[in-house]
């Protein structure tokens, strides 16, 4: 007798998580949820480990250095060799510390880093066993929102960890930080207001619907074509400064703060803030691709087990560009100094994603 209601309150609870919930019986949609989400958690873990070794080839390149060649082929094996280095290191923790956040901060980093990805839709979906199953671990409505409430969670890691470390260096670091990331994430959402507008939801698996077709049979009826090339200027802008990254990296510049707010932290706390660093890069490339780039749309030809993965391919070529992209302004720009950087967002980026919100309301509704 009370197996019914709890089923019943299972069965509306579910539902609430996505529409493949209402098409899969609880059982099976329990098992591919967590088949899902391990795959996917495999496939980021190992492409944050192959994004540190990509950055580490591309960069010797440009600096006419080889980069890792010693570890397997090609140098394929070194972030096995980082990771176990890691593991086996030894873990110090200073006396001066406050220990409980200490310990937290990096925990707090990378875990709202690796959440992110879990509304993350990288292909349309696939038949198994009579069951169509959506290659995304959960569809919600709000599925933009969720992200940049997930991801700006991630500004306490950094922000504790300065704290706690008791260290002028790694505190001023983790304030540089918290001011910058909070500075740059209003232009960075204002930017994707455009974007919203033209969708008409938060739904990132609508807002990739949204972008199908093309203008004049060949021009890809993306974003970024449909007048939002201001709005990816502003993102990819605000992303760079999001991530910490050169030329935004004010909160790790070595010739000032030592290492900034992970000075204090060594062996896997400290490759826990280099995973959330990676982890976060990978994140804003894969809302990048959704959002201006038309997700995995693309060419799709061939018997159906091509046409299956074939938009899962584009997805993750366009993935790789941003990633490459992201290793290629590190090589090539240098830092600015911290009275540049917040100029930059609140005098020119935040005026200009304004206008752009503006005049895409303005187009709209003409």
């Amino acid at each position: 007798m009370r197996s019914r209601p709890l089923r019943s309150r299972l069965t509306d609870l579910i539902s609430t998580l996505g529409e493949e919930a209402t098409a899969l019986p609880i059982g099976i949609f329990i098992l591919v949820s967590v088949i899902k989400s391990a795959i996917i958690l495999f496939v980021l873990l190992t492409a944050v480990a192959y994004t540190v070794w990509l950055e580490r080839k591309v960069v010797g390149r440009m600096q006419n250095r080889w980069g890792p060649t010693r570890v397997g082929p090609f140098g394929l094996l070194q972030p096995a060799a980082d990771g176990i280095k890691f593991l086996f290191k030894e873990d110090l923790t200073p006396p001066h510390v406050y220990k409980p956040l200490f310990l937290a901060a990096p925990l707090i980093a990378v875990i709202f880093a690796l959440t992110s990805i879990s509304v993350i839709p990288f292909g349309n979906s696939i038949r198994l066993f009579g069951y169509d199953i959506p290659l995304q671990i959960t569809d919600v409505n709000i599925g933009l929102l969720l992200i940049l409430g997930v991801t700006s969670m991630g500004v306490y890691g950094v922000a504790l960890a300065g704290w706690s470390s008791n260290n002028k260096y790694s505190l001023l670091g983790g304030l540089r930080a918290s001011a910058q990331m909070v500075s740059y994430e209003i232009a960075l959402g204002l930017s994707l207001v455009g974007v919203l507008i033209q969708s008409s939801s938060f739904s990132l698996r609508a807002i990739v619907d949204a972008q199908g077709g093309r203008f004049l049979g060949f021009i890809p009826r993306w974003n970024i074509f449909h007048g939002q090339f201001i709005g990816f200027f502003i993102y990819l802008m605000a992303a760079y400064a999001e991530t910490n990254r050169i030329p935004f990296d004010l909160p790790e510049a070595e010739t000032e703060l030592v290492a900034g707010y992970h000075t204090e932290y060594s062996a896997m706390k400290f490759a826990m803030f280099f995973m959330a660093e990676y982890a976060n890069m990978v994140t804003v490339a894969c809302l990048a691709t959704l959002l201006f780039f038309g997700g995995w749309h693309g060419p799709v030809f061939g018997p159906p087990l091509l046409q299956a993965v074939l938009p899962v391919f584009w997805f993750v070529a366009k993935v790789f560009c941003f990633l490459f992209l992201y290793i290629w302004v590190r090589g090539t720009l240098p830092r600015f100094r911290y009275d540049q950087l917040m100029d930059f967002g609140w005098k020119f980026l935040l005026p200009l994603a304004i206008a752009n919100l503006v005049a895409t309301a303005i187009a709209v509704a003409w």
